[in-house]
């Protein structure tokens, strides 16, 4: 079975050996064909002095990202500038062998004695009018980490529940501005729980799982204040332990199933296209996945001047977003395969709003 360190290793080792470091693409790696690591399929960007990593596939979350990216760039800058970064935190001895539990598959260890997943209302759905050759808009907001949690704090709420609440707010203008009153549905976003707590366990696979959170804007306006309280209660109320073990049931037990484990691959596919179009994206809107505070050594810190984690757009989520905290600085990546522009408009005027500055970059291409 590969393990983490593998893959660090030669990753670290091309970079340093390129020549090109002005725009320079140093690895695609696809995990997709090793077990241990087949929700991970990632591309990893080294642009001046700045390492993207985009998690196009798959889940993503916080554990395993972020000791990825960190010892990827540790590796890079030992390299590099023939540094020395001691082990410790998320930073890994590479001359050692991976424990036995980092490459532990912990669902199958808590899934719950009933497969149980809670029924999912249709929500909102942002449309626009697709790119036809592909192209990704990439939008980053720089805000200040402190006036960010100040503000969370002045609602009462974890940074990622102010988030989501934010965003929820800016599809329920979209939603206003786009539709009658009569065709409005709920406004739901799909937040990515860390299951490591929860359940005591210790992996660098993937240990997470998602849960919708949102308000209706049918029944009546609602302050941020109120969409706040309502998602930060849902949040906890969803993000048990026995939830969440149902939850794993309903996804491991039907890999138990005889019949399902000597059906052609080809058929599988076919069937799990069909449950995700009906199932996979019912319930939310987008995604906001906040990974919260990239660490590093001391010895690191004087070359890293910030970290951005990017998702990727979904079958029928056009627009996603994510955070990634580093040096006091927050970047919050607003990436669309669509090219109306406004939920980053209305997202990032709202922060604004509410007393937070916002350094705007993006990928923005001239029209031909």
């Amino acid at each position: 079975m590969t393990n983490l360190i593998d893959y660090i290793r030669p990753l670290g080792e091309a970079i340093v050996s390129s020549p090109e470091y002005k725009t320079l693409q140093i690895a695609e790696a696809n995990f997709s064909d090793d077990p241990a690591y087949q929700s991970m399929h990632s591309r990893l960007l080294l642009i001046e002095s700045l390492i993207k990593e985009a998690y196009e596939n798959g889940d993503y979350e916080k554990a395993a990202v972020l000791v990825f990216l960190e010892n990827l760039a540790a590796r890079y800058l030992e390299l590099k500038y023939g540094i020395e970064i001691p082990a410790g935190g998320r930073i890994l001895d590479l001359s050692e062998a991976p424990r036995p539990e980092e490459l532990r598959d912990c669902f199958p260890l808590c899934s719950g004695p009933r497969a149980y997943v809670e029924p999912e209302e249709r929500v909102a759905h942002l449309r626009g009018t697709p790119e036809p050759d592909g192209f990704r808009h990439l939008t980053t907001g720089i805000v200040d980490t402190d006036a960010l949690l100040q503000a969370a704090h002045g609602c009462g709420v974890s940074v990622s529940a102010f988030l989501a609440a934010v965003m929820a707010e800016a599809v329920s203008r979209w939603q206003a501005e786009k539709l009658p009153e009569r065709r409005w549905k709920p406004v739901k976003i799909t937040v990515p729980v860390n299951l490591r707590k929860m359940f005591d366990m210790d992996t660098l696979r993937n240990f997470a799982l998602a849960v919708n959170i949102g308000f209706d804007p049918r029944l009546g306006e609602h302050s941020l204040q109120e969409i706040c309280a309502q998602m930060s209660h849902q949040l906890a109320a969803q993000a048990t332990p026995q939830r969440m073990a149902a939850n794993i049931a309903a996804n491991v037990n039907p890999q138990r199933n005889p019949l399902l484990r000597i059906m052609p691959l080809a058929v599988k596919n076919l069937v799990m296209r069909l449950v995700y179009r009906a199932r996979g994206e019912r319930g939310g809107c987008l995604n906001l996945s906040n990974l919260g505070v990239a660490e590093v050594p001391a010895a690191m810190a004087r070359y890293v001047e910030r970290f951005e984690f990017i998702i990727g757009v979904q079958y029928t989520y056009p627009n996603n977003c994510s955070a990634l905290s580093y040096g006091g600085k927050t970047c919050l990546n607003m990436i669309r395969s669509i090219r109306e522009p406004e939920l980053e408009r209305l997202f990032f005027s709202q922060l604004v709003e509410l007393g937070i500055g916002v350094e705007i970059e993006s990928n923005q291409r001239k029209e031909s």
